[in-house]
């Protein structure tokens, strides 16, 4: 009997210790089968549940921290100035190109250019036409009448346009740090966010002493939120900043090209005044 006793209290123990290692293995399963209810529970559920409209962009940003609140509403402001810049460049720098076709156009027309610099007038209105206005100020100062032209005239136009197309560029890049600070500050920020966001959950757990789904996830929910709105800023940013800089770089080209070229034709009528002088030297 005894004997017959041991083994059936072995044979309970064994049972016991099967279910309970199956129990375990279905615990995971039973968990994520929890945790999908939780979150698929409708607006009146019992208390406990969250419903998919708590998760909202609204209200994941009305139910978080303050702290989190500040880095959003200053993520969001940095992306709409962004794309204020990059709206504007683009208008600017569309405008750039049509001015420099329109004048070069013109330039290349036969116009003299003393003509030409009276059609610009004292207030140029474009970059192309302020680089050029440089250039004629200093030629037409450069130019004593019944004298020739002053020694050195050729380097001195070329300075003044050089001026002028530094200070161009320096109009045209106007505003682009900022794209290039938010590229590389709001994925920081964002993960600033992310951390204080993970840290409310961690109080949530502490505070209630329960790790169930509804507990963490508004947390953890805020901090992904923070971590896209970073992306947000940082992404087009980034991009914006690669292609306004080389339109820069291609629109400074141009007008550096222009400059190499009205150089070229001022060097040309330096030569014929200075020609007979020559001759008569040589003579």
């Amino acid at each position: 009997m005894r004997a017959k006793a041991r083994n059936a209290g072995r044979e309970a123990e064994a049972v016991v210790s099967i279910e309970l290692v199956t129990l375990g293995s279905m615990l995971p399963a039973l968990a994520q089968t929890a945790a999908v209810e939780t979150l698929q529970a409708p607006p009146g559920a019992s208390p406990g549940t969250v419903s998919p409209e708590d998760f909202s962009t609204l209200n994941l940003f009305l139910k978080a921290t303050l702290t989190v609140q500040i880095v959003a509403i200053v993520l969001v402001v940095a992306s709409v100035w962004c794309w204020a810049i990059v709206i504007n460049k683009a208008l600017q720098f569309r405008r750039v190109r049509n001015d420099v076709a329109s004048f070069e156009d013109t330039f290349w027309s036969g116009i003299s250019l003393e003509e030409l610099h009276e059609r610009v007038g004292r207030d140029p209105a474009s970059p192309i036409e302020r680089v050029f206005s440089a250039g004629m100020v200093e030629w037409n100062r450069s130019v004593v009448p019944g004298s020739g032209i002053l020694p050195g005239t050729q380097a001195r136009v070329e300075r003044a346009m050089g001026v002028a197309i530094t200070r161009e560029g320096q109009s045209l890049s106007n505003r682009l740090g900022f794209l290039a600070t938010t590229g590389a500050v709001a994925p920081f920020v964002g993960l600033f966010g992310t951390v204080w966001g993970i840290k409310h959950s961690f109080e949530s757990i502490a505070a209630m002493q329960n790790t169930n789904l509804a507990v963490v996830a508004p947390g953890i929910a805020e901090a992904l939120f923070v971590t896209a709105l970073g992306l947000l800023a940082a992404i087009p940013a980034v991009v914006a900043y690669n292609r306004l800089g080389a339109d820069v770089e291609r629109l400074l080209g141009d007008l550096e090209a222009f400059a190499d070229e009205f150089a070229t034709i001022l060097g040309r009528q330096i030569d014929r005044a200075s020609m007979p002088q020559r001759m008569a030297e040589a003579g």
